[in-house]
């Protein structure tokens, strides 16, 4: 952190000086949308772009200070008061502090800078990327022994308790524990995962940013996983056993048609199809299949905008695009929806071009410039000595 300008540090940073450096990655997910806080499966992994955090104790047994550089912005707070912040960006780290001190870990004062490179409402994780990243953290500096699954699992609680959405465990997951080269095959009801090498051949994964956030995002999040539940809710009147809608398959489902109301079983219908096809989606990766593992994914992105209502016009727009570009082999909305990106297969000699055509056609709709990322499969959090 030698290099920083020292004029455009808060005071209290300025003889700043980082023990180490945690290095959070944010995360793609292939196929498997909406699936986690369903007790479904996933595929997704983490991505060579990240958070960095620099970590230092400070000698006080109950003071800590943050510094965003992404943001401009600063906070402190006390280890023996903490509480919901008016920021949205503090309730990440301080929700981690809360639920690393209900586990009976007590970390001391400490002060971070964080630096991102993590476009923000991508649809990439950058929040996954902070909790994951915090905790991580103050579990090195401190010897809280936390093990990875605990640190994703307690990220996750944060988002929870203190930000407010009710978000499944893959993209904490896929954050801390990614390997490189691979996809991870996760259960997200017994949380066992089955690394999958990610063969891609001449292939490259392109997320196009639509710059677009629309307000419906977080409130249709919750709402979402309450319809599910719903939908669980009278299955289990006839099948007591069902406690989510990865103990239905279609045929079961099918018995539901006339007594559930429309929307709920349009909703556990692309759940319920969304499991079939992850699981469909790892063996055409195992066989080197990519057209049919490109028609899951143009499947799944048909199951979100019409059976579960999170896509968007801009989204739609730009996977409609591609699918008269034979170079593509796959395309689809990825994330919570409503914005965010569309993750694209394609062939790695045709990536520029592509881009080209897509954002000319894109401005001329929408009068905005997409953002395009080319991304790879990369390791989990880790850190380094500074």
């Amino acid at each position: 952190m030698e290099n920083q300008n020292k004029e455009t540090i808060p005071e209290k940073f300025k003889d700043f000086s980082a023990e180490f450096t945690v290095h959070a990655p944010g995360r793609i997910n292939l196929i498997g949308e909406h699936t986690d806080y369903n007790n479904g499966f996933v595929l997704p992994t983490a991505i060579d772009k990240r958070i960095n955090i620099h970590f230092a104790a400070n000698s006080t047994p109950y003071s800590c200070n943050i510094y965003s550089k992404t943001y401009g912005k600063n906070f402190s707070f006390d280890l023996q008061k903490i509480s919901r912040s008016e920021e949205d960006w503090e309730n990440y780290i301080l929700g981690v502090v809360n639920e690393i001190q209900k586990r009976g870990k007590f970390p001391k004062g400490f002060d971070c800078i964080i630096e991102s490179d993590l476009p923000v409402g991508a649809g990439i994780s950058s929040s996954a990327a902070l909790e994951s990243g915090i905790a991580f953290g103050l579990n090195e500096l401190f010897d809280l022994q936390l093990s990875r699954q605990s640190i994703a699992e307690l990220s996750r609680d944060a988002e929870h308790n203190y930000v407010g959405t009710k978000c499944g465990i893959m993209d904490q997951y896929a954050s801390v524990l990614s390997k490189e080269g691979h996809l991870i095959l996760l259960d997200c009801r017994s949380l066992e995962a089955v690394y999958v090498p990610a063969t891609f051949e001449n292939h490259k994964l392109l997320l196009l940013n639509t710059m677009v956030s629309h307000s419906l995002a977080s409130s249709e999040y919750n709402t979402r996983r309450q319809e599910c539940e719903q939908a669980v809710n009278h299955i289990k009147e006839r099948y007591p056993e069902v406690n989510s809608l990865r103990e239905v398959n279609l045929s079961r489902l099918a018995e539901f048609k006339n007594s559930l109301p429309q929307l709920l079983y349009k909703r556990a219908h692309y759940v319920v199809s969304e499991n079939d096809r992850v699981l469909k989606a790892v063996e055409a990766i195992k066989q080197g299949d990519l057209e049919q593992f490109g028609s899951l994914m143009y499947d799944s992105h048909k199951g979100l905008r019409d059976n579960y209502e999170v896509s968007c016009e801009e989204l739609d727009f730009l996977v409609d695009l591609t699918t008269d570009y034979k170079p593509v082999k796959g395309a689809r909305m990825m994330g919570g929806g409503f914005g965010g990106c569309t993750i694209n297969l394609i062939e790695e000699d045709h990536v520029e071009e592509f881009i080209k055509v897509a954002s000319e056609a894109y401005r001329e709709q929408f009068n905005i410039t997409p953002e395009a990322i080319v991304v790879s499969p990369e390791q989990g959090t880790y850190l380094t000595r500074n």
